[in-house]
């Protein structure tokens, strides 16, 4: 049991505090602005080349979170012949603004990716290039490594390129109004609705996407729902939180990503490369155990096919409680990592995703993997020597797989202390909930509106996990991230 603590809470001190504890270095060295003002006075030219294609003539665009400004992939599509599409996906070039060895790559090495707390961001790199220079900013050109690729009908790949581009984003989108508007709930955004080529384009993509997912579940891509919940900040208040809804527009660029990292996986395999795998679950008896409580049986051996089966099955049976069932298999899966794979070597793969072959390419300004593939694809491209050695490479992936944990850690905390800020002002009221978890600390519980968690302190006697009850919110402490409820 948690003693309450209504007392204020410094959530942007509490934020670099935790990040510290998890090993991270917040704080730029003197180096880096060094280098940031060596880059202003003499920034990497944008400009087209006999190497550099200008594709600045595309209806390229960007779907993004509401708020976020590190822009790292545009899309645009064109029709083929016999059904065939070909997808480009433009990503920024971060390699050219912060060379290898360089004040900024060497801090960006050793944090890896950028942090999400909810009410502060840590960049792995200095915002000025993040959000500014390396961002594929709104009618601003911009280096590129584009990744294009050829799919028919059926979604089935064709034919594969990686080059370098000067590109213009036309439309900096997000992800809610688009998604709504493909949907059908809503108009269309206004940058949309006032060009029927963009809407056309839009729309374009969105049914390639679908075609593309169609063929991952097929081949045994696992559908899996992950109730993500965000802090609703005011005035730098934290007034409530909100559950991250997907959508079709969230899907079209996940479909996008996945087919583009497959590709890029696919041209590095005559060279040492870094890979993100997921591994043939090891607890899959425990998976079956699963199924089985559902009235379902799956294979003695694993089978993400059959897996996906039984999750499209329960989401039709009871979508209320599917994250749930989610959340336990993504457990029981265990969470993914990185790898060096030498030139030859037969993949690990991606469980999850149903996919042999998988890398991390498109996401440079907000993690080092990606910019580290990005230097091999600028290696391969001019055929010079590779850029890292295979020891590199293993101990790069490694740091990375260990710093990816650490920033989960770091968010999952600062998530629990801003559900206990915004849930201050509500004890004493009662909530549909589900129990979610026993363990030797306790029983826990998820509120179902709004999407919390917490322990069940009182009233837990006699329940188990997917139990339904009324919970009573009785405490909350922000300064530990606790939230108590007893049944109602």
């Amino acid at each position: 049991m948690h003693d309450s603590n209504p007392s204020h809470l410094d959530l942007q001190a509490a934020a670099k505090e935790i990040m510290l504890e998890h090993g991270f270095q917040p704080d730029f060295p003197p180096t880096v602005a060094e280098q940031l003002s060596q880059l202003r006075d003499h920034p990497p030219q944008v400009t087209a080349t006999s190497n550099v294609r200008d594709l600045r003539s595309l209806l390229w665009s960007s779907i993004d979170n509401d708020t976020s400004r590190d822009l790292d992939q545009i899309e645009v599509a064109e029709r083929g012949s016999n059904g065939e599409v070909k997808i480009m996906i433009g990503i920024a070039d971060v390699d050219a603004f912060a060379p290898r060895e360089s004040p900024i790559d060497q801090h960006a090495s050793r944090e890896t990716t950028t942090v999400y707390t909810g009410i502060r961001n840590f960049p792995m790199l200095p915002e000025e290039l993040s959000t500014g220079q390396t961002s594929l900013l709104e009618n601003q050109d911009r280096m590129a490594m584009v990744t294009e690729f050829t799919v028919d009908s059926d979604g089935n790949l064709k034919s594969s390129d990686v080059y370098r581009a000067v590109v213009r984003n036309r439309a900096q989108l997000q992800y809610n109004a688009v998604g709504a508007w493909l949907q059908g709930t809503a108009a269309a955004p206004a940058k949309v609705e006032g060009g029927s080529d963009l809407q056309e384009q839009l729309k374009f993509q969105d049914q390639i996407a679908q075609r593309l997912k169609q063929q991952r579940v097929r081949h045994g891509a696992l559908n899996l729902q992950t109730d993500e919940v965000h802090p609703l900040v005011l005035n730098d208040k934290v007034v409530d939180v909100v559950k991250q809804q997907r959508n079709r527009a969230t899907d079209l660029i996940e479909d996008f990503m996945v087919a583009a990292n497959g590709v890029v996986a696919r041209l590095l395999e005559k060279v040492s490369s870094i890979r993100r795998i997921v591994r043939t679950p090891e607890r899959w008896d425990r998976i079956m155990q699963l199924a089985a409580t559902n009235g379902e049986k799956l294979p003695a051996q694993p089978d993400s096919k059959a897996l996906n089966d039984f999750l499209l099955r329960r989401k039709a049976a009871d979508p209320d409680h599917f994250a749930d069932v989610s959340l336990a298999v993504i457990k029981l899966i265990g969470p993914g990592e990185y790898v060096l794979e030498r030139a030859g070597e037969n993949s690990t793969g991606h469980f999850g995703l149903a996919v042999q072959d998988y890398t991390h390419s498109t996401a440079p300004n907000r993690r080092f993997a990606d910019v580290v593939t990005q230097r091999l694809l600028k290696a391969m491209l001019d055929g010079g020597k590779a850029p890292y050695s295979d020891d590199e490479l293993s101990g790069i992936a490694a740091n990375c797989t260990q710093k990816g944990d650490a920033a989960r850690k770091v968010e999952r905390e600062m998530s629990k202390r801003l559900a206990a800020v915004a849930m201050q002002s509500r004890v004493g009221e009662a909530f549909d909930a589900i129990v979610t978890g026993k363990t030797d600390h306790g029983t826990f519980v998820r509120v179902l509106q709004p999407h919390v968690e917490g322990m069940l302190a009182q009233g837990e006697q006699g329940l188990d996990i997917g139990d339904r009850i009324r919970a009573r919110l009785i405490r909350t402490d922000a300064q530990r991230g606790y939230i108590d409820f007893a049944r109602a």
